[in-house]
Order: C-alpha cells, then sequence, then structure tokens
C-alpha cells in the first residue's frame, strides 16, 4: 500500500468517526428535544439531561432555605428550571447575576409561572428537576445530642438539606465526573454514575428516606443495594459494597430506611459472575440515580440515569454521623432523625409494607 493509499485510508476512517459522533449527537438531541414536546403535551419524560454546576444548585437552595423566614419563598427547583428554560438547557450560559435578577422579581410578587410566560420549555424543565430534586430539602427533625427528664432525645425542627452524602461524616472520599465513560467488562457500555474513592469499610449512608428494592449480588455491581424514594420518582444505586459484610444486617427487600441511616460499607466487590468476589482494581462505592416517570422505564433500554458529580458535591455540605456501640457488628446514627415525608407516606400505606429500620 502506497502513501496514496493510507491517507485515503486515513481520511475515510475520520470521515466514519465524525459522520458516527454526528449521527449520536443527534440524536440525543433529537430524544431531548422529543422529551420537551412531549412533557409540554402531558406525557411522560423519555430523556434528561442535568448539568446545573455546584454553584447554581448551592445558591438556589440557599434562596430557598433563607427564604423559610420571609413572606415569599422561593422554591429552589423551580427557580433552577426558570433559568434553564431561558439557557435552553445551556447551563454554559449560567450567570449568577442571572440569578439574582430572577429571585428579585420573585421577591416583588411576580410568580414564577409569570416569569417563565416566555419559555415554552419550563414546564418540562419543572417536570425533570422536581425528578431529580424533589425530595432533597424539606423540613425535619433532627436530635441535638440531649435528652429531657425521660430520656428522651430533644428533637430540633430544621428546614434545609435533609438528603445526606452517601458517605458518613468523618469519612473521606474523592471523585471526578466519570460520568458517561466507558467500561468494557461483560460488554461495552456507560458508566451510569459516579465512583467515590474511599477506604474499604468506609460507611454508606442512605442518601434519602426510600425503599429497598433490590439487595444481593450482580456480577457487574457486585453487592449492591438500590434503594426507591418514596415518591417512586428516583432509584438510588449502591454498588460495589465490602466482601464478607457489604450491608447492615437487617436489611431486607421492602426495608423502609431513613435519609442519613447506614445501609453498607465500601468495598472492590463485582466484576465476577462468582458471589462475594473483589473484581475491582481500586476500592469505591458507585453511586447513580435513576430517574422514572413511567413503569416502563424502570428496568431495560428506556432507563434514565443523570449525572450526580454536581449533586454528589452538594451533599458533601449535609454529612451523616454514625456511632459503633460495643458489641454491635453495625453502626448507628448518632442523632434522632424524622423525615415528615416517611411519616406520611406511613399514614398513607403503600404497596410495600414498610420494615422499620433499627
Amino acid at each position: 500500500m502506497n502513501w496514496k493509499q493510507k491517507l485515503f485510508g486515513s481520511v475515510c476512517v475520520l470521515l466514519v468517526a465524525a459522520i458516527g459522533c454526528n449521527f449520536i449527537g443527534a440524536v440525543q438531541k433529537y430524544t431531548s428535544s422529543q422529551s420537551l414536546v412531549q412533557a409540554a403535551d402531558g406525557k411522560p419524560i423519555q430523556w434528561v439531561t442535568f448539568d446545573p454546576p455546584y454553584s447554581a444548585l448551592v445558591k438556589a437552595m440557599n434562596y430557598d432555605i433563607e427564604s423559610q423566614s420571609q413572606e415569599i419563598q422561593i422554591d429552589w427547583v423551580d427557580l433552577l428550571a426558570y433559568l434553564s428554560a431561558s439557557y435552553w438547557g445551556e447551563w454554559k450560559k449560567y450567570k449568577a447575576k442571572d440569578m439574582e435578577e430572577a429571585v428579585e422579581k420573585l421577591k416583588s410578587g411576580v410568580k414564577i409561572e409569570e416569569l417563565a410566560a416566555d419559555y415554552q420549555y419550563f414546564s418540562y424543565y419543572q417536570q425533570a428537576y422536581t425528578a431529580v430534586l424533589g425530595g432533597m430539602v424539606g423540613e425535619y427533625q433532627i436530635g441535638n445530642g440531649e435528652t429531657d427528664a425521660s430520656g428522651n432525645p430533644i428533637m430540633e425542627t430544621k428546614y434545609g438539606l435533609k438528603a445526606y452524602s452517601p458517605i458518613a461524616y468523618g469519612y473521606s472520599f474523592s471523585h471526578y465526573d466519570d460520568f458517561g465513560n466507558s467500561r468494557n467488562y461483560g460488554y461495552k457500555r456507560k458508566h451510569l454514575g459516579n465512583d467515590l474513592l474511599a477506604s474499604i469499610g468506609t460507611p454508606i449512608v442512605a442518601v434519602e428516606s426510600g425503599i429497598i428494592t433490590h439487595i444481593g449480588w450482580n456480577q457487574y455491581g457486585g453487592w449492591r443495594i438500590g434503594i426507591r424514594s418514596l415518591d417512586g420518582k428516583r432509584y438510588y444505586y449502591y454498588a460495589h459494597l465490602r466482601k464478607d459484610h457489604p450491608f447492615r444486617q437487617d436489611l431486607t427487600e421492602g426495608t423502609l430506611v431513613e435519609a442519613g441511616d447506614l445501609i453498607g460499607y465500601v468495598g472492590m466487590t463485582g466484576y465476577s459472575t462468582k458471589e462475594n468476589v473483589n473484581g475491582m482494581q481500586v476500592p469505591h462505592l458507585h453511586f447513580g440515580m435513576q430517574l422514572i416517570f413511567d413503569p416502563s422505564q424502570e428496568e431495560g433500554e428506556h432507563e434514565i440515569w443523570i449525572d450526580v458529580y454536581e449533586i454528589i458535591k452538594l451533599l458533601e455540605k449535609h454529612k451523616s454521623p454514625l456511632l459503633q456501640q460495643e458489641g454491635q457488628s453495625d453502626y448507628i446514627r448518632k442523632y434522632e432523625f424524622v423525615d415528615p415525608t416517611v411519616e406520611e407516606y406511613v399514614r398513607k400505606g403503600s404497596d410495600i409494607t414498610p420494615q422499620p429500620s433499627n
């Protein structure tokens, strides 16, 4: 083969690659646009790209929290949805002053629907972002470490970030935005989560209150646990848990856990058809969030997984302290916690009978 043939071959390869990339991009853009239209028509959302930066998340959340003592409350989800609609989903355009100006208008009495009246797809972003963030901020009760005359914990009512970092208080981890990276074990696929690198045995807690729907071994995730939020919109996936003692011992499918409860320990299991094998190179927690707008999206090709990297950064602001009691194999949470969402869920009842978590 002469140099001209080699050059021609190389050009062809580059052209095919470029066409392939453009095709994938076009498919994703089409799917996203289709979701916008479907949401506007009241149909289930089929695609969500969640990419507000940490700076926008924390700023919007703080506006929400601070406004609770004021006459007009700011809903951080609506605020983020409005900005996303105004940017047509392109968060690279984000400027802090845009949020500040929107908040000033809301404080003056302008309703979010009025503010977003010119943005056709505000409804889509409102639905999508509510599905992502709906259980993370709200009112809750937390023990202050003291007890009353009867020995009962004294509880304080708070409003703020009630979802927890998946890594318990006092334990470190590192991570980078690896969502979408290639994985080859079993078959070539995208990484649909965020890997949190931590030492083996690092305690893992439930990010949000929910029902355990999956627990046990999976050749890809090793020892893993799946928790469905009580509103049914979010499925949290924790994988590669510790060999031999991956979970809190009393957990089973159907157990109701509250945000901040211990659920398991960091490990490096998985990538093996044989159970209880360390098949990973480095100990870490794979943490993922799946959105479910319709039963058809629970499993299979229609699953919607989002990039949780910026969310993990936000959750680091709220970590659950744990204690290990003498003679016990598992940690317990240090402070009593009451989630009104759980109380409401139990009051209404559900298809899954909750089992109290100690």
